[in-house]
């Protein structure tokens, strides 16, 4: 399992220009709402402008992302385990299936497996 933030903000642009050129970070998917950023070693950070209706947002504006093998099989258990979603699983045309739960602090966790991108959002993927 892989786990990275996404912080959710009203200034995607001016947040991608600052973490490409004041720390280096390379984009690596950019549909204009939401952008994923690696750094050196590794580290991965995405931002997030809400979209009409997307309940994936905390109210403290941080989501953190799983990335798990087998996302069906963690839902299932998850579910099973009394902890209700906060987002129902779905297939999402940007390229992963996922759902979501908040933790006890609010914080909402977006637990997700990737899949192939919709052809519209295969031109967004910069690597």
């Amino acid at each position: 399992m892989t786990a990275s933030p996404c912080i959710t903000t009203q200034r995607i642009d001016e947040t991608r220009d600052f973490y490409t050129n004041c720390l280096g970070a390379a984009v690596v998917f950019d549909c204009g709402w939401y952008i994923s950023l690696e750094f050196e070693g590794g580290q991965s950070l995405q931002f997030m402008e809400p979209q009409a209706g997307q309940a994936l947002c905390s109210p403290a504006g941080l989501t953190y992302n799983f990335r798990v093998g087998d996302v069906d099989a963690d839902y299932a258990e998850i579910t099973a385990s009394g902890v209700e979603p906060s987002a129902a699983i779905e297939d999402h045309p940007w390229g992963d299936r996922g759902f979501a739960i908040q933790d006890p602090n609010g914080i909402a966790l977006y637990i997700y497996s990737d899949r192939e991108p919709a052809p519209e959002f295969k031109s967004f993927f910069k690597v």
